[in-house]
């Protein structure tokens, strides 16, 4: 364009020096300079106007197509291609604040994906833990739920899905080619708590359950490697009793401590589905192998394994038992770590405390690759507001948030990740380790219980342990509160 003007120019210039050499005389000379000046002017003009306008014809001719191109990108559903920048303004319903735990993952995302897409807007709206439940039923009540929204897993998503309120994420991961990003353990999970074979919520964490013990007091006892079978277990729990070390603190007095216990041994003998199918009423919470965990856990504090006073032991005493060599046995999830990294609390040290998976009871009911494992809050798709933009914007959450979590806060959130965490602990490392050896997930004992069953698990416990009810009574009444809560 610049050659085109050039040119332009100096053929004006060439027109001007021939006019001005045809006059004959003096008076004639100046006038007709004058007129040819100002014709050759307006001709320059015009041709530079021309010029310009075809430009911008092509210019935006280029635009258009673009355009047209990226609507013809997300018209077709490829998504293999770049981001087609389509317009979104997102809205979030979080109970994280923007700077706090994973508000700050939430917002970090976003605007990352603002530099990719600046036609996404964001409004990110906070709600208290406590209303979340209250919020959501009246967003669906008004058709209005947000693009995502922070929720509950188990029975509070199933009722949106039956509802027809959320994405069939397991499906958008498909289509827009992501599904790798979710790691396997999480979508297990997913899967398990709503009884889908699909997820229809993205997880917010991930965390691994299991024994942790210590490592100076099994070298005591004569125990040189972690168990991995039931019947190594219960040898080492009596070898450690044999040699005065208390095998196990329980943290009872906090009551899920000890159900975590029972529902450790429920899964591994009856399988995965275990407490869903009782949910269910597939199988009764007082059939034989139900009552068998109960009365395993008991066997255990009749045999003092517990120590002394079990239902007076919150569940940060029994960690800190564990820590300080008063007991060599302790179930808690991954979150333990950050208890194990500090090192005023840790008296065993950054290698004196170590972890295993629920020991196996039969490999073909449930494989040592199956862990008990939670998300946290999860995150859902309001299916009314969901368009090609959402699954743009979706795409970039999951291949990017494992990094974000793992560069921001040194954690694992359910989703694959490439770059590691700066100064990463031996127990951070550790938990790592064991969540990737996760090949399939199982819930804990209250997960698929309605309020009713579960304050009934929790709340007779106790007696169980101290052995004011049987195993067989202690089931009984938690099937008494799922019949009860049948009729309601």
């Amino acid at each position: 364009m610049k050659k085109k003007v050039l040119a332009i120019l100096m053929s004006s210039t060439m027109i001007l020096g021939t006019l001005a050499g045809c006059g004959g005389g003096a008076e004639s000379t100046e006038a007709p300079a004058e007129t040819a000046t100002e014709e050759a002017s307006e001709e320059t003009t015009e041709v530079a106007a021309a010029e310009t306008s075809e430009e911008t014809t092509e210019e935006a001719a280029e635009e258009t197509q673009e355009t047209e191109a990226a609507e013809e990108t997300a018209a077709t559903g490829d998504f293999s291609g770049e981001d087609p920048q389509l317009e979104k303004d997102f809205h979030i319903l979080s109970i994280w604040a923007e700077d706090n735990d994973n508000g700050v993952l939430i917002n970090n995302i976003c605007k990352a994906y603002q530099e990719v897409n600046p036609n996404f807007t964001y409004e990110y709206e906070l709600v208290s833990s406590d209303d979340l439940r209250q919020k959501v039923a009246t967003l669906v009540a008004s058709n209005d739920l947000p693009d995502m929204f922070v929720y509950e897993s188990g029975k509070p998503i199933v009722d949106l899905i039956e509802a027809d309120q959320i994405v069939d994420i397991g499906a958008m991961l498909e289509e827009i080619g992501s599904t790798d990003f979710v790691t396997p353990s999480a979508t297990s999970l997913l899967e398990t708590l709503s009884g889908t074979d699909t997820i229809y919520d993205l997880p917010l964490g991930l965390n691994v359950e299991g024994f942790w013990y210590n490592k100076a007091l099994f070298e005591q006892a004569g125990i040189t490697e972690a168990p991995a079978t039931w019947d190594e277990f219960e040898e080492d729990l009596a070898k450690l009793k044999d040699a005065g070390i208390q095998p196990l603190s329980c943290g009872a007095a906090d009551k899920w401590g000890a159900t975590r216990l029972i529902n450790a041994y429920t899964v591994r003998s009856l399988g995965a589905d275990a407490l869903k199918n009782a949910a269910e009423g597939k199988t009764s919470y007082t059939d034989e192998g139900y009552v068998a965990a109960a009365a395993k856990v008991q066997e255990w504090a009749d045999k003092g394994y517990f120590g002394e006073g079990v239902n007076t032991v919150d569940m940060n005493t029994a960690g800190s038992m564990l820590m300080t060599g008063k007991s060599a046995i302790f179930y808690n999830g991954s979150w333990f770590a950050s208890n194990l990294n500090d090192e005023s609390a840790n008296a065993a040290g950054e290698d004196g405390i170590g972890f295993f998976n629920i020991p196996v009871v039969d490999e073909s009911v449930s494989a040592i690759d199956s862990y008990s494992m939670n998300c946290g809050n999860i995150l859902c798709l309001s299916k009314a507001k969901e368009d090609e933009a959402t699954k743009w914007f979706v795409k970039y959450f999951v291949e990017h948030i494992g990094d974000e979590a793992m560069t921001t806060q040194g954690s694992i959130k359910g989703y694959t990740y490439s770059t590691q965490a700066s100064d990463m602990t031996a127990y951070t490392k550790l938990v790592l380790d064991e969540i990737g050896k996760a090949q399939s997930a199982f819930t804990w004992y209250e997960a698929t219980m309605n309020s009713e069953i579960s304050d009934a698990a929790q709340s007779n416990v106790q007696m169980l342990l101290s052995g004011e009810m049987t195993p067989e009574d202690y089931m009984q009444s938690i099937q008494d509160a799922a019949d009860m809560s049948a009729l309601e």
